[in-house]
């Protein structure tokens, strides 16, 4: 029972921070149906800059968090201007972005290997264990668990208690319906993918505790992870990404307790079984919201 009740534990922690990760990626693509490929790259540069910040500078990686924020929105608009303009103008929009992404994605592991070199880096624990419920947990998990919650509910303040946010869900639901009834289509697609890409470089500083480590090639990884958390809670719907994130955090964290071989195959095996059984999502009914 208490090994049942640490995975369980240790999953919601977990499933916050998956959640964390995968919700800016369906936020690009449910307002753009663009495909980021390199959206774990970008989580694994918001990893280095923690680790620069500890190790460099010797100062609290989470530092990373309040910093990388702004340096990934600029980077974000940098990026919509120069590629979104180019592949809306594609006939096959989607594909287009899945080859350009992939193409990124290749090269920011590159310039990481260049500037961090091919090893690992770790950043060292925030403290002690924390104990809850009589057993031991790590409190840089902890710690992060508690920061991608709020982090999540500042995105559900943004999409239901802003005029932005409202006209995103507008163009989530239908972006020509949207057009028709004034909301300036342009200007929520720019401000979805810079937030998209914020949230994935804020993430990435807490990459490192959740993940033990990170390196180059970790990008393409924390992808197929924030594509099965999106899949599950359903494209296009931000939230059910949260509950997506809390379902592979539990299915991940309690097949390590109980089939620790089986582990790598959970993102593979959830994928399958949800695009098999409801291609649409467990919460396709809620994605879209007028």
């Amino acid at each position: 029972m208490k090994l049942f009740e640490y995975a369980l534990i240790s999953g919601v922690f977990f499933g916050l921070f998956y959640g964390f990760v995968g919700i800016g990626l369906n936020l690009l693509f449910g307002v753009m149906r663009l495909v980021n490929l390199a959206h774990g790259d970008i989580v694994v540069f918001g990893g280095y800059l923690a680790y620069s910040l500890s190790s460099l500078a010797h100062i609290s990686p989470l530092w990373a968090i309040p910093i990388s924020v702004p340096a990934s929105l600029v980077f974000g608009f940098v990026l919509y201007q120069v590629t979104v303009p180019r592949l809306k103008r594609s006939d096959d929009t989607e594909t287009a972005s899945l080859i350009l992404f992939f193409g990124l994605s290749q090269a920011l592991e590159a310039v990481a290997t260049m500037l961090y070199g091919s090893n690992e880096v770790t950043l060292p624990e925030l403290g002690g264990p924390v104990s809850i419920f009589g057993q031991g947990y790590s409190l840089s998990v902890v710690v992060a668990a508690a920061i991608s919650l709020p982090a999540l509910f500042v995105l559900y303040l943004y999409l239901y208690r802003t005029r932005l946010g409202l006209g995103t869900r507008a163009v989530m639901s239908d972006e020509q319906e949207a057009a028709a009834s004034g909301v300036r289509v342009r200007l929520v697609a720019t401000s979805a993918f810079m937030i998209g890409v914020a949230f994935a470089g804020a993430s990435g500083a807490l990459a490192a505790f959740m993940l033990g480590g990170i390196d180059p090639t970790s990008g393409s990884g924390l992808t197929i992870v924030a594509f099965t958390v999106i899949v599950i809670g359903s494209l296009g719907n931000p939230l059910g990404t949260a509950v997506g994130g809390l379902l592979y955090g539990l299915a991940s964290s309690l097949t390590q307790a109980y089939a620790t071989e089986w582990t790598g195959m959970v993102p593979y095996a959830l994928l399958l079984a949800v695009v098999l059984l409801r291609p649409s999502g467990l919460f396709a009914r809620r994605a879209r919201v007028a």
